[in-house]
């Protein structure tokens, strides 16, 4: 006789779990019974065990994951209180900067005030030493002109004897002793005028001459001024001239192209910069005219990279403490065209050059933002303000207030989105404001 698979399961688990039978008593005397075989049996066993094993390792789990989490939650908190510690320090460091950008901006101003004062000794002693030297020529004529009478009175009185001489010796035979001593009498005092004639004129020589050595000694004490002028004043401009090359190369605008664009929008001439004018006469500039003139065209580049860099964005659109929160470059996977500065909410934003403002308004994800266009195909956006100040044609200068910091657009928190973009392309405005740290 063929066994059933539960049969041949029950048969093997009952030396473990004999069958058992539970009796139950109902109200009306009857009794029944419940049989329990030994696979049935094994099964609930196994069952409870998989049971407790279940919620055993499930609150292993839980436990594990709080105790992750909690963990997890106190390294945030490290991070966070280092994160704000290392950016407090940056903040003091900032501001020492700007404590010495401001200090080396004052020495700048003093060191061209210095230099136009040393400009204006230079053009006083240029023209003092024209007047001398046209002084010089004048004695130099009067002492050549002097020599000749000289030379011609010489000759004459030469002349006068030879012809006295001669008369004398035909006359005597002819007229008396007292007609030659009366000729010879106004021969004597004419000899008497011309040698006092010649004596007033060598008198004249000297003192010429000697007027003359003084206007060379004069001369050439103010050539010697002049030389160690023209050396401090180089020394200067080259010290001031090269930061400010060094600041527009590090922010990637080529100093050649900014000179160019600068001179088509001030082309006037006149004033103080004018080169000096040399003589019509064909003749060659002197060293000190071709020094001067390289100096005055040195002072005229320094002039034109300082308006340049009113018209680029090199400050800061904040003046108030903040923190960096986000810099230019990928950020999840994405690309972040600007730099972030958190503040508080309504911290006045400020325009980092002049400009006109082409946008000022809602605009998509940037919240309520503005636009300034600037010179050399430069512009700057400040996005997510919680106020404008400015109206879309107005124009506006460096340092003007433009609106308040907000949370407005796709922000997740109060801070500024500040992007510089030229041609077009968004480059990194870090570039402008630590190129122009080196400098001011």
């Amino acid at each position: 006789m063929r066994t059933r698979p539960s049969d041949r399961i029950h048969s093997f688990f009952e030396r473990w779990f004999p069958e058992q039978r539970l009796f139950l008593r109902s109200e009306s005397e009857q009794t029944r019974f419940i049989r329990l075989r030994p696979g049935t049996q094994a099964l609930v066993l196994f069952g409870s065990a998989a049971t407790i094993a279940w919620a055993i390792l499930a609150s292993s789990v839980l436990l594990m994951e709080s105790i992750g989490a909690g963990n997890a939650r106190e390294q945030a908190q490290r991070d966070q209180a280092l994160y704000e510690e290392r950016l407090n320090a940056l903040s003091l460091a900032r501001e020492s900067a700007e404590v010495e950008a401001l200090a080396a901006h004052e020495r700048f101003n003093a060191a061209l005030n210095q230099i136009s004062d040393m400009q204006s000794q230079l053009l006083t002693s240029e023209d003092r030493r024209r007047e001398l030297e046209t002084g010089i020529g004048v004695i130099q004529s009067t002492l050549r002109r002097t020599m000749k009478e000289r030379d011609g009175a010489r000759g004459e009185v030469e002349q006068a004897v030879a012809i006295l001489e001669g008369r004398a010796e035909a006359e005597a035979e002819r007229n008396s002793l007292a007609e030659v001593d009366t000729t010879v009498a106004f021969l004597n005092e004419a000899l008497e005028r011309t040698a006092e004639e010649r004596d007033s004129m060598f008198a004249r020589a000297e003192l010429a001459l000697e007027e003359a050595e003084e206007a060379r000694f004069e001369r050439d004490m103010i050539l010697d001024r002049n030389d160690r002028i023209f050396t401090q004043l180089e020394e200067a401009l080259t010290v001031s001239v090269a930061p400010l090359e060094k600041m527009f190369t590090k922010a990637g605008l080529p100093p050649s192209r900014l000179l160019d664009t600068v001179k088509r929008g001030y082309s006037g001439q006149g004033g103080p910069l004018t080169p000096i004018t040399f003589s019509t006469k064909g003749m060659e500039p002197t060293a000190d005219e071709s020094r001067a003139n390289s100096l005055l065209k040195g002072l005229d580049r320094m002039n034109l990279y300082r308006i340049a860099a009113e018209k680029a964005p090199f400050a800061m659109p904040l003046k108030s403490s903040f923190r960096f929160t986000s810099g230019f470059g990928p950020r999840w996977g994405r690309m972040h065209n600007g730099t972030d500065f958190a503040a508080g909410h309504g911290t006045p934003i400020y325009s980092t050059a002049d400009g006109v403002v082409v946008k000022a308004g809602w605009h998509s994800g940037f919240g309520r933002m503005v636009k300034i266009r600037h010179e050399f195909g430069i512009e700057t956006w400040y996005a997510h303000m919680s106020k404008l100040r400015v109206s879309e044609g107005q124009r506006v200068s460096k340092g003007q207030r433009i609106g308040d910091m907000g949370n407005t657009g796709r922000s997740t928190g109060t801070h500024l989105h500040y992007e510089v973009r030229v041609n077009g392309t968004a480059v990194n405005p870090m570039n402008f404001i630590k190129a122009a740290k080196d400098v001011f």
